[in-house]
């Protein structure tokens, strides 16, 4: 029979009834299941967690203060059906004696019986051996195991406690399961617990709200708000439930909870109170102050903290204050970061307790992260600082001014230097002031800031070669912006040389420096008509390793390759090329506004040559949208010659003329694009009846250009100069280097010649190797602009039987409707995937993002992954163009 406290006994003699060894009466409070609250959110997935308990003689369930550990499992308890032995331990039950005192009368009270031989500890230092073992002898004896929860269990700190628990936990065998409620790792022996798979655990990640249970706890806080904003309050608190709760009664009281809750300051909130009270005031003065000290961080390791609190001791504190789980997360390898609400709280407490002390704590955490190499890091705070000098000479020095222009990080760069005061003088801020207004193509003022830096740099000083090269890449990038190939070379002679005086590791670390290098390098040859030189340049831009810092110089080198294949008449190659180029920036997540036209402006061009007219224009439109569309000499003439090709095909030559932008200058004229220029004059000359300015204006395009000789050769004959053009077309340099856009054009120029002189067999033959070559290339533009003289020719056999399909009707099947002289659709650049063509079939029933995420389940940024790529491929940017062409391809 169970013995009652009434007739307890202890060693030292006879107890009072109802009282501890203290003679103190027992506190029912500390042994019956908490309350749970009426806004209380019962969190299935945890209740499932902890039904494991029953199954485990051991569980743990850590968090830290306001993590919601208690509710928890005084909810779970409450629906057990055997018997739950509940104690909240107190700061008090630091002896043996009292802590076993109240256990067993938590164990009575809860109905479990116990041997009237347990009896009561007589003294509060000390618990007898054999009330240890008869209670384990005793617990062991059950069919049903009793349930008993330690609540608070962080607050019992000896280790003599701790090993008696053990004892008896062991020695109890399935008559018990014990459920530790703790902020920190309990003394007892976890890990061999975890390997026998006898222990079950709840920690702070799981107990973390989920963005769906903010939501519903909001709900029984009588505010109703959209998952979204659930989600950034999630976000914000890091799911901490404490402070979901005290948010929620606070936006109560506010008109509108939405946009209290998305900017409720926490540094004044009750929340901040709580963390204040709960976390920062219960540690010793130096714990606080390193605190208050690291809360300017993102991050922190012992070493750094030791920088701003300059003492010795924070990896004994970082360790202990993560162990206590007191919202000082571990990242791995010693890093450490405050839980994100906690420092918002700590960063407001430091400008009341130490005020004006940011600046420098700033300036001590970014000299010690330059000494480690975390160059991000000291830049943010360098930035922080004031001290721009520091910060530009960081970034200088660490030769990633490149970083500027690479996409990826360019935005957050620009952003932090935009704060740069005029005061910052020296090399390097002048510098990073270039490659500002160079990045934004305000070409006078990057030079001017480059001619400062200059003058400020000593070629004889030491530590100054990362400066120069800085130098000589954005000499490279104004060489570009202003046509200037003399320029680009001497630029890359001297980033050859003073590559010899850096540190290799520096160069490795930064890939995107030669890449941008040689990416102006070889715009400038290519804008120069130096092709080969061009084309070498380039192509080892696109070899080159660096992931995403590279990824716009590729994509940038991809496109410039792509246009030098058109100018040499090999339409094909152009698009993959640039198609090529557009996949790179897609694959390395480069944000649209970053991404280089010039690809865009070489399909444009393709789509002309093959008269897909309204692809031509969507591309030109989209081109118009990014910022890199003009002041660069070569997208400036890319455009041009899209936009041109564009206008002539529509009878609009005056309009060509008048397009120019006079905004693009260049330092030295561009064979190809003035060669270009002449051929749009002259049209317009012939279309405005001046034969003989129309021939003035060809005068000086040669054979050296290709492609500009052939479309010259053209307006020749159209102005009634056969001889002229012939002997244009003579002096053309054919090889390999020249493809079917120039080859098919030039043997249409010849036939058309011929045919003018009477000689129909020669044009005929001509037209029909003409057919041949561009049928690979579906090359249609031609021989539309060869109308009305081919027309008769191409209705002959076998011309009509090459022509047919691809650039006129095939013959229409006896009885069916006759064949109209619409060319047929174009080909698809690259195949769509299977996943693709759902989304596609989904965008043409008029579906939204969310709807199509839905209809696939799969989510709404999959979707927009699937559309980019569809874009691409389809080489359109607005979802009526893709599924317009979409169902010109018969995809849908």
């Amino acid at each position: 029979m169970a013995e009652t406290d009434e007739n307890a006994s202890g060693p030292a003699g006879p107890i009072a009834p109802g009282t501890d060894p203290l003679g103190d009466p027992f506190l029912r409070t500390r042994i019956a299941l908490p309350t749970r609250p009426a806004t209380y959110l019962r969190r299935q997935r945890l209740i499932r967690h902890l039904d494991q308990a029953l199954r485990t003689p051991l569980t743990l369930v850590n968090g830290a203060a306001g993590a919601g550990k208690t509710l928890l499992t005084a909810d779970w308890a409450a629906g057990l059906r055997q018997p739950v032995a509940w104690l909240t331990a107190e700061a008090g039950d630091l002896s043996p004696g009292m802590f076993w005192a109240y256990l067993l009368q938590a164990l009575r009270a809860c109905g479990a019986p116990l041997s009237g031989a347990v009896g009561i500890p007589a003294e509060a230092a000390q618990v007898p051996r054999k009330l240890l073992t008869t209670l384990a002898a005793g617990l062991s004896e059950r069919d049903r195991p009793v349930i008993v929860v330690l609540d608070e269990y962080d607050r019992v700190t000896d280790p003599e406690i701790a090993q008696q628990l053990e004892y008896v936990l062991h020695h109890s065998g399935q008559g018990m399961r014990l459920v530790i409620v703790t902020r920190t790792e309990p003394l007892l022996p976890l890990h061999r617990y975890r390997a026998a798979g006898q222990l079950t655990e709840i920690r702070a990640a799981e107990l973390a709200f989920t963005p769906e249970e903010a939501v519903a706890l909001l709900d029984l806080h009588g505010l109703s708000l959209p998952l979204h904003a659930g989600r950034a309050l999630v976000d914000r608190t890091g799911g901490w439930a404490a402070g979901l709760r005290l948010s929620a009664l606070a936006a109560r009281d506010s008109a509108d909870p939405e946009v209290y809750l998305k900017e409720f300051e926490a540094g004044h909130s009750t929340v901040a109170d709580f963390l204040l009270a709960e976390v920062h005031k219960r540690q010793t003065q130096e714990t606080q102050d390193l605190l208050l000290r690291v809360s300017v961080l993102e991050r922190f390791c012992p070493g750094l903290a030791n920088a701003l609190t300059r003492r010795t001791d924070a990896e004994t504190i970082l360790v202990k204050l993560h162990r206590e789980n007191a919202f000082v997360e571990h990242l791995g390898h010693s890093w450490y970061r405050l839980h994100p609400l906690f420092g918002e709280i700590l960063r407001a407490h430091l400008q009341v307790c130490l005020p004006g002390i940011e600046p420098e704590l700033h300036r001590r955490a970014a000299q010690w992260l330059r000494r480690s190499g975390s160059l991000t890091e000291t830049l943010a705070h360098g930035a922080a600082s004031g001290n721009w000098g520091f910060t530009a000479g960081a970034l200088v020095d660490d030769l990633a001014i490149g970083q500027l222009f690479t996409g990826l990080r360019s935005d957050g760069l620009d952003q932090l230097f935009s704060g740069m005061e005029p005061a910052a003088t020296g090399p390097a801020p002048e510098l990073v002031r270039a490659a500002r207004d160079l990045s934004r193509y305000n070409t006078e003022r990057g030079l001017f800031h480059l001619h400062h830096a200059k003058e400020r740099l000593s070629s004889d000083a030491p530590d100054t070669a990362a400066a120069q090269l800085s130098c000589a890449l954005l000499e490279a990038l104004a060489a570009r912006l202003t046509g200037s190939p003399e320029r680009a070379e001497n630029a890359a002679a001297a980033a050859d040389r003073l590559q010899r005086e850096v540190p290799g590791h520096l160069l490795d670390k930064h890939p995107e420096f030669n890449a941008l290098l040689l990416t102006h390098l070889g715009s400038t040859l290519l804008w120069a008509g130096r092709f080969e030189d061009a084309r070498a340049a380039l192509t080892t831009v696109t070899g080159s390793h660096g992931g995403s810092s590279t990824a716009l110089p590729r994509q940038e080198a991809m496109g410039y390759l792509a246009l030098i294949d058109y100018l040499n008449g090999w339409i094909g190659r152009a698009e993959r090329k640039a198609l090529a180029g557009a996949a790179e920036a897609e694959r390395s997540g480069l944000p649209q506004p970053s991404a280089s036209s010039i690809g865009l402006l070489v399909l444009a061009a393709v789509a002309v040559d093959r008269d897909e007219l309204g692809r031509a224009q969507a591309l030109l439109d989209e081109t118009a949208r990014l910022p890199s569309a003009v002041h660069d000499p070569v997208t400036a003439a890319g455009r041009a010659i899209a936009k041109d090709l564009l206008l002539l095909v529509r009878g609009n030559a005056r309009a060509a003329v008048e397009a120019r932008d006079p905004a693009v200058s260049a330092a030295v004229a561009s064979p190809w694009a003035a060669g270009h220029e002449a051929v749009v004059a002259s049209a317009a000359h012939l279309a405005e009846g001046r034969p003989e300015r129309a021939a003035e204006v060809l005068q000086d395009v040669s054979g050296d250009q290709p492609a500009c000789a052939v479309e010259a050769a053209r307006m020749l004959l159209a102005a009634g100069r056969p001889g002229a053009a012939l002997g244009l077309l003579d002096s053309i340099r054919t090889g390999a280097r020249t493809g079917p856009a120039v080859t098919v054009r030039a043997a249409l120029a010849r036939a058309q010649a011929a045919e003018g002189a009477g000689d129909t067999a020669a044009a005929r033959r001509l037209v029909e190797q003409a057919l041949l070559d561009a049928r690979r290339e579906r090359l249609r533009r031609p021989f539309l602009d060869a109308r009305p003289w081919i027309r008769p020719l191409l209705s002959t056999e076998p011309l009509h039987e090459l022509a047919a399909d691809w650039l006129t009707p095939g013959p229409s099947r006896r009885g069916g409707p006759t064949a109209t002289d619409v060319p047929p659709p174009p080909l698809v650049a690259e195949k769509l995937s299977g996943r693709e063509r759902d989304v596609l079939e989904r965008l043409a029933r008029m579906m939204s993002t969310e709807e199509i995420a839905a209809d696939l389940y799969v989510s709404v940024n999959t979707v927009k992954t699937h559309l980019k790529s569809v874009y691409r491929k389809l080489a359109v940017s607005r979802r009526n163009e893709a599924v317009r062409r979409a169902r010109e391809l018969g995809l849908v």
